[in-house]
């Protein structure tokens, strides 16, 4: 799905004041019934956690732990089967996952007797059965459980998301009878940065020549787009040629704007592949 910049930032509008739930995403859905649920909620993780790095700083203060801490103990102790964390994470406008971290730490530094490490805390978070309080636990597990942008579970389908596409491009190869090597083939060689695919003879979409492709289980908007240019793409073509990135979940229009440049963007397996065969001497 291709939007214009003027579509992208009219569905980003709507999201500007709704909470990041699952309720959310159907409104959405209902608002813009021509678009897939899946690039809606592609959409929707992206701006939320733009505005999840926006406010990150102002809820890790020592005083906003404090108070986070203070009104999940006195929440608990009225009612310990009651959603507090999962609520008091919808009431400051934070995702839940990322509320469960801050208490779960706070909550280690007090019964603890050295301070927590990050392994130990994303063991936990993945696992709550560990936390050593039962309540704690089920408040921990409410918020993993109910939050859709964050968290170790979103984590676990964001890469299992990735890995399905990953699979579906390497079988449309096949399927085309395409020569490539693949991400763990080049680094076997001595690649650290390496594309998912590159094809080992070259081939023609649209006019413009492409070396490797890219495959992307997501919307491709400004903000992530401008950072796989710097971080990755760049990078590829300036080792690897020209090259073709497929985010499956759209993008905006007016970010195919490097075709010349050779970074062609596509929101699907292009169909009007021309294979370049190598003239016999």
């Amino acid at each position: 799905m291709i939007l214009t910049k003027a579509q992208y930032d009219e569905i980003a509008q709507c999201l500007v004041s709704v909470p990041p739930t699952r309720q959310s995403l159907r409104k959405l859905k209902q608002r813009f019934p021509s678009q897939s649920q899946a690039t809606l909620l592609s959409i929707f993780s992206q701006e939320y956690q733009k505005h999840i790095k926006r406010t990150h700083a102002k809820h890790h203060t020592s005083e906003a732990i404090e108070s986070y801490y203070q009104r999940y103990l006195n929440g608990v102790g009225e009612n310990g089967a009651a959603p507090v964390l999962l609520e008091l994470a919808n009431e400051v406008d934070y995702a839940p996952s990322l509320m469960a971290r801050i208490i779960l730490e706070r909550f280690l530094q007090e019964h603890e007797e050295t301070p927590p490490s990050k392994s130990v805390i994303n063991s936990m978070l993945r696992d709550p059965s560990q936390i050593p309080d039962g309540v704690l636990a089920n408040q921990v597990y409410q918020c993993i459980v109910n939050d859709c942008c964050y968290g170790p579970l979103v984590d676990c389908i964001k890469h299992a998301i990735g890995h399905e596409h990953e699979v579906l491009l390497r079988d449309l190869l096949l399927e085309k009878n395409l020569s490539f090597l693949d991400e763990d083939q080049l680094r076997a060689k001595g690649y650290d940065k390496t594309p998912d695919f590159i094809l080992q003879v070259p081939v023609a979409v649209e006019g413009h020549i492409i070396h490797w492709i890219e495959s992307k289980a997501s919307f491709g908007d400004e903000c992530s787009h401008h950072a796989y240019l710097h971080d990755q793409f760049w990078s590829y073509w300036n080792r690897f040629g020209p090259g073709l990135v497929i985010y499956w979940y759209g993008f905006i229009q007016e970010l195919d704007c490097n075709r010349e440049r050779g970074i062609l963007l596509q929101a699907c397996f292009p169909t009007d592949i021309v294979t370049l065969c190598h003239s016999v001497a």
